[in-house]
C-alpha cells in the first residue's frame, strides 16, 4: 500500500517562498520509481496540474508556475519536493502530491491513475 503525506504548506506574503514536501511510504525499494507530481485546487475551481517528474528525472510545469516552481525528489529519503518562489495570491490552493499507480512516464491525464496525499494548504496574501 502506498501512502503520501504532504507538509510545508502555510501562509506567506506575495513574493515569498515555500517548499512543499511529500513523504512516500511503500513496502519495497522502488517507492519513487514512478511518475510523480503536484496538483492544486483552489476553492470553487477544478483540480489543476502544477508539475511532474518522471523516472528519467524529466520535469514538466504548468505555464502558470514555469520559472517560479521547481520539482525534485530525494530517492534516498523517499521525498518529493516542490520549491515555490515568487509566490502570487493566485497560487493559493490546497496542494496535493500524487504518484502514478503503475507507470514511470507522465502522460496527460495521469492524475486519474494516481495515488494521492491528503493535501497541504498554501495561502499567499497580497
Amino acid at each position: 500500500q502506498v501512502r503520501l503525506v504532504e507538509s510545508g504548506g502555510g501562509s506567506v506574503q506575495a513574493g515569498g517562498s515555500l517548499r512543499l514536501s511529500c513523504s512516500v511510504s511503500m513496502h519495497g525499494t522502488f517507492a519513487m520509481s514512478y511518475c510523480m507530481g503536484w496538483f492544486r485546487q483552489a476553492p470553487g475551481k477544478e483540480r489543476e496540474w502544477v508539475a511532474n517528474l518522471d523516472t528519467n528525472r524529466r520535469t514538466s510545469y504548468a505555464d502558470s508556475v514555469k520559472g517560479r516552481f521547481t520539482i525534485s525528489k530525494d530517492t534516498a529519503k523517499n521525498i518529493l519536493y516542490l520549491q515555490m518562489n515568487s509566490l502570487k495570491p493566485e497560487d493559493s490552493a490546497v496542494y496535493y502530491c500524487a504518484r502514478h499507480r503503475s507507470s514511470g512516464i507522465c502522460r496527460p491525464g495521469w492524475g486519474d491513475l494516481a495515488h494521492w496525499g491528503q493535501g497541504t494548504q498554501v495561502t499567499v496574501s497580497s
